[in-house]
């Protein structure tokens, strides 16, 4: 899923110095909930949630620094602040999560940029991200998704549809899209999850510094010997125009690359196994494709793999009884928005007659998810096929023991092994 402008919960914050900085710490009387929260099951999330939506639905948080932060875990305050002006995305500002999480250190895409300089450089990325330029990806998409299917039909199970099937897609995609080297996979891939784990560790930072050399080396082959890919276009229409720096295409790049296939390819697992918990709603599914749409709306509600959304308030807001200081930090809880039984119907329950329309898996306001358009064709052309073309698959053991990614700030899965 190329979740471009609220995922990554990513802290990508490059900070100009690795030292880590020496913090005394001072726990309040009343600490409030420890962020980060493990997820530790594919179905459901920590109790925590719905205890504190019901008690306490704007309640003081304990990170790593002991700031004064805030846990948002209703949907129509996620919502509110999300599209509030006086909170902002300035990384200097934002809640810490360990030693090494930094202050930004000059890296500037859409994740750390404020309006109106946030809006200027959106403008320039999503006519590539549009309804239209994503329907013509749909052809590609199908054959890339197909040709997967067709070497996984070769061979008896069980097979891991996370490393055949979920990764590759996702890979094959955005490396067409954005014109990386397919080959690079392995580096992308392991340094891209080591920088989307949570509490911004020193390896985070590490793996992200090495990311971005690695962008950077290749935007500047790009500049040499022109093709037709999104960092090609954003070079003759934007870099040579003088409308975004070196840099900005590098920095933005970065979070495409690491977006774009770390979110697809834990939304396709998911939803696969999802399918398979709820036979019901599969034999539907196979009965009446057109179905697809909402049941990609549910899967993105009921999992929402991008939880925790940090920001910070820049001046007073009252909400919800609660006076939210100018300074203080917020986490923002999109998987217990979604979850909320005053937004949602049965919520706790995966069902794709649901009106799911109104998650907020994608985030809200102006940071809302860039690439979701894409997300949706990715998800419906890949579970479709699968629903399709493999009416007998199962999952290869028992759900219980699924690892799942609970050091990530992309939720998902390890692996899923199934059979036919």
């Amino acid at each position: 899923m190329l979740d471009v402008d609220h995922l990554l919960p990513i802290a990508f914050r490059v900070r100009k110095s690795m030292k880590s900085s020496k913090v005394v710490h001072s726990r309040p009387a009343e600490a409030g909930v420890a962020w980060p929260v493990a997820r530790t099951c594919p179905f459901t999330l920590p109790d925590q949630y719905a205890e504190k939506r019901k008690n306490e639905p704007i309640c003081r948080a304990q990170v790593w620094d002991d700031s004064r932060t805030w846990l948002i875990t209703k949907h129509e305050h996620v919502r509110a602040l999300l599209a509030d002006p006086r909170v902002t995305v300035d990384p200097a500002k934002l809640p810490r999560l360990s030693p090494s999480d930094g202050d930004g250190g000059g890296f500037r895409s859409l994740l750390t940029m404020d309006p109106p300089d946030h809006n200027a450089l959106r403008r320039m990325l999503i006519s590539e991200f549009s309804v239209h330029r994503v329907r013509e990806m749909r052809p590609g998409i199908e054959r890339t998704v197909h040709g997967l299917l067709d070497g996984i039909l070769e061979r008896r199970g069980p097979v891991d549809l996370v490393a055949e099937l979920a990764l590759p897609m996702s890979t094959l995609v955005i490396c067409q899209l954005l014109g990386v080297p397919y080959e690079d996979r392995e580096f992308f891939q392991e340094r891209s999850e080591q920088a989307t784990r949570v509490g911004g560790s020193q390896e985070s930072l590490t793996a992200l510094l090495e990311l971005r050399d690695y962008l950077d080396r290749l935007v500047t082959a790009k500049i040499e010997t022109p093709g037709d890919d999104l960092l090609c276009r954003l070079i003759a229409s934007r870099l040579h125009t003088g409308e975004m720096r070196h840099a900005e295409i590098v920095d933005n790049a970065v979070l495409l690359l690491a977006a774009g296939h770390e979110t697809s390819a834990a939304m396709v697992a998911l939803g696969i196994l999802t399918l398979l918990r709820h036979p019901g709603a599969l034999a539907e599914l196979r009965g009446d494709g057109t179905l697809m749409p909402q049941t990609v709306d549910e899967l993105l509600r009921f999992h929402s793999i991008a939880d925790g959304l940090r920001r910070a308030v820049t001046e007073d807001i009252e909400l919800g009884g609660i006076t939210l200081r100018a300074g203080d930090g917020l986490i923002v809880s999109l998987a217990s928005a979604n979850r909320d039984e005053s937004a949602f119907a049965s919520p706790d329950g995966f069902d794709p007659h649901h009106p799911a329309s109104r998650h907020v898996a994608f985030g809200y306001g102006p940071h809302q998810c860039l690439g979701q358009n894409l997300a949706r064709l990715e998800l419906e052309v890949t579970l479709g096929a699968v629903v399709e073309r493999i009416p007998t698959l199962r999952l290869a053991g028992d759900a219980d023991a699924l690892r799942v990614k609970q050091d990530s700030t992309i939720f998902g899965l390890h692996e899923l092994p199934v059979e036919w």
